[in-house]
């Protein structure tokens, strides 16, 4: 990855496991990607008719369901 250090000189890094998936994740919120970006669409579909089950259940005050499960 390259990047300007606080005094706006060119650096360069390289990284692998945990680091890298730090950088990546990183970089993704600079561009605008988020996670569930990340996974695949039937995935995305169960989690975004879980936020809505969420939603619905505290707009109804009741008790929140499991998120994962």
């Amino acid at each position: 990855v390259k990047y300007l250090n606080r005094d706006g000189k060119l650096q360069e890094i390289e990284a692998e496991g945990l680091m890298a998936t730090c950088l990546q994740h990183e970089i993704d919120h600079l561009n605008g990607v988020l996670f569930i970006d990340h996974i695949s669409k039937l995935k995305r579909d169960m989690v975004v008719k879980k936020f809505k089950k969420l939603a619905r259940d505290k707009a109804g005050n009741k008790a929140p369901g499991k998120l994962v499960g």
